[in-house]
């Protein structure tokens, strides 16, 4: 009897012990359990970061943490927001193995202007108006 009531107390003290091993495997994707809308990034970073607008969310590379594409008062950049939505992250993920720094790579992604876009209408144009590549250049006489 006594050896039965002690298995049963061990099971019942191994259980919790089990689901605790649940994420414990390799490739785990917890942005299935973890959620960040734009209005929670925007309540979070409001006082962080005012006249913010929240372009896009994504996982960020380090796998505990959301990418949070902003638009500050016309400039566009990245935040990192950990699963816990305790804590801000801004700065640079490097990619130690391949010596690369991903929040640089995705700045300057997000920054990219498309030049077709740029109305030529008061431009002037030198050169070739077809050449397959161009120079556009800002100027301000006064």
């Amino acid at each position: 009897m006594h050896r039965i009531l002690y298995l049963i107390m061990l099971f019942v003290l191994l259980l919790p012990a089990a689901d605790s091993l649940a994420f414990s495997e390799k490739g785990q994707d917890c942005s299935k359990c973890h959620t960040l809308t734009k209005d929670e990034a925007l309540i979070l970073l409001k006082d962080l970061i005012p006249n913010t607008r929240i372009i896009e969310i994504k996982t960020s590379p380090v796998k505990s943490a959301w990418e949070v594409d902003i638009d500050a008062g016309g400039k566009k950049g990245l935040v990192y927001v950990d699963f816990s939505k305790k804590y801000l992250i801004s700065g640079a993920i490097v990619d130690i193995k391949e010596r690369k720094n991903l929040t640089q790579e995705r700045s300057e992604e997000l920054n990219k202007v498309d030049v077709s876009q740029i109305p030529l209408k008061d431009a002037l144009v030198m050169g070739d108006k077809n050449a397959k590549h161009k120079i556009v250049v800002f100027d301000d006489p006064d």
